[in-house]
């Protein structure tokens, strides 16, 4: 495995030793790594939602091309997506 040097402010550092300190780590390189694959997965997940969100954006711009408008007003929407998320 490659090795990187990296400069940390001392919060950071002492965050980093007291993950070690506790057990939960056997060493800073692994704290390091676990933050950088939680950072990954963040990062797609944000990928995922944008893509998602422009893919939807797309739906409503070619139904608003073709004409095809809801009746409901936002407000509506909005109640009905409130009442559907207190559901789940």
């Amino acid at each position: 495995m490659a090795t990187m040097n990296v400069s940390l402010p001392a919060p950071m550092i002492e965050f980093v030793e007291d993950m070690v300190a506790s057990g939960g780590y056997s060493s800073s390189s692994e704290v390091v790594r676990e933050a950088l694959r939680l950072l990954q997965d963040d990062r797609a997940i944000a990928e995922e939602r944008a893509t998602i969100l422009r893919r939807e954006v797309g739906v409503g711009l070619e139904q608003a091309r073709a004409g095809r408008f809801s009746r409901r007003s936002v407000a509506d929407i909005a109640e009905s997506v409130l009442q559907e998320t207190a559901r789940r």
